[in-house]
């Protein structure tokens, strides 16, 4: 994490923070965010490839979509990441689209692979 620290400057809170909780909130916040295609949340459609929270507070998202020609591809990276800077404890936030490995259904969680019939 300390790449995305330099990288942001030294985050806002001179307190440290309970880094797993505020991990466990981000997910949280990750599954209340939808596909624009498919009615699924992001965390649950194996969207979301790492989430790092440094004990300031600082949050490294490492995301996907299904298909780089997605019509969201420029916009949504933003908007998960302003979700996620409403995130209580975290202080700042940076999320990373990432290409590869490329999105496939294997990423989807049972729950989902159930919800769509795949199982």
């Amino acid at each position: 994490m300390s790449k995305l620290t330099d990288w942001l400057g030294k985050a806002q809170s001179e307190e440290p923070v309970d880094a797993h909780a505020v991990r466990e909130r981000v997910v949280a916040a990750l599954r209340q965010i939808y596909d624009p295609e498919l009615p699924v949340n992001i965390y649950d459609l194996g969207l979301i490839y790492a989430v790092d929270v440094d004990d300031m507070g600082v949050v490294e998202v490492k995301m996907t979509l299904t298909t780089p020609g997605c019509p969201v591809a420029q916009t949504f990276p933003g908007e998960v990441e302003n979700a996620v800077r409403q995130v209580e404890g975290v202080t700042a936030a940076h999320v990373e689209l990432v290409w590869d490995p490329p999105w496939c259904a294997d990423n989807l969680s049972m729950e989902v692979k159930l919800q769509l019939g795949l199982l």
